[in-house]
């Protein structure tokens, strides 16, 4: 029986009660047609919050309002939860960020409502983009993080990335290196970089590994003035789409179709084939 999976895209706002009401109706949705794991987008709880070191400095020691919601929902709907990124004020060491800026955590809840696994963007988006917001600067608010990170889930081996991670494709080089077998990207892409590139760039990146592509993202135009371009989707190792959204809120349902995979590796062996690598 091949694994299901509930992409959830949202239109958050910069007020977290409003976001985790939000989350907690689309979860809820998703949740009825027994996928065995949900996917929420990237800062689904605080978009266009200009205060983010409040809120992660109420996400200590694994509690707080974001992190309790999560725990609490993941386990209501005995559900695996991928929950976007939550900013977080510590490292996974512990350390706290100190010149206040925050880490873009991207976390991981089992079915029990237990937080497994974590990864914390690396790739910080720092770009002049031709719209109404006109520069980007995340690493004025986002410090970056340094490690890459894959957990085991009842829909496979998934490595965790963010949004502006997919211009990278060593870094999913190395989490295919290490068996992985879909890649989550939660994503809030802006409208003009979203329709030249992310459908691109979500299919190489599951050509050139063989591995799914599942990206739950932002899509409309949020209280903060800020644009989001939607069209979440499921990508296949043939770089077919399996399921997309347009923009709004929404949720997709999808089945990964884990036997033609198996056979695309067979067929297509590169990674046996590779001639080049790191040092």
């Amino acid at each position: 029986m091949n694994p299901s999976v509930a992409v959830i895209q949202m239109v958050s706002s910069q007020h977290v009660d409003v976001n985790l009401l939000r989350a907690e109706a689309l979860m809820t949705e998703a949740a009825d047609a027994g996928p065995q794991a949900l996917f929420l987008p990237e800062n689904f709880a605080a978009l266009g919050n200009s205060n983010l070191r409040a809120i992660a400095d109420g996400e200590t020691d694994g509690v707080g309002p974001v992190r309790s919601f999560l725990s609490e929902m993941s386990r209501r709907l005995s559900c695996w939860v991928f929950a976007g990124t939550v900013p977080l004020a510590t490292r996974p060491d512990g350390s706290v960020v100190e010149d206040g800026r925050v880490r873009a955590a991207s976390l991981v809840y089992g079915r029990d409502g237990i937080e497994i696994s974590r990864y914390d963007k690396i790739h910080m988006f720092d770009v002049d983009v031709d719209d109404s917001h006109g520069k980007y600067r995340e690493s004025e608010t986002f410090e970056p993080g340094s490690e890459i990170s894959e957990v085991d889930s009842p829909v496979g081996r998934v490595g965790l990335t963010v949004c502006y991670d997919l211009r990278f494709p060593e870094l999913y080089r190395k989490l295919f290196t290490r068996g992985v077998d879909l890649f989550a990207v939660p994503s809030a892409f802006t409208t003009v970089t979203g329709k030249a590139h992310f459908k691109l760039l979500m299919q190489s990146r599951a050509v050139e590994n063989s591995c799914f592509t599942v990206a739950a993202c932002q899509g409309g135009e949020h209280d903060s003035g800020r644009k989001t371009y939607g069209h979440s989707m499921v990508i296949d190792p043939w770089g077919d789409v399996v399921g997309e959204l347009g923009v709004g809120e929404g949720v997709l349902h999808c089945e990964l179709d884990i036997e033609r995979q198996q056979q695309i590796r067979r067929e297509m062996p590169f990674i046996q084939q590779r001639r080049l690598f790191d040092e």
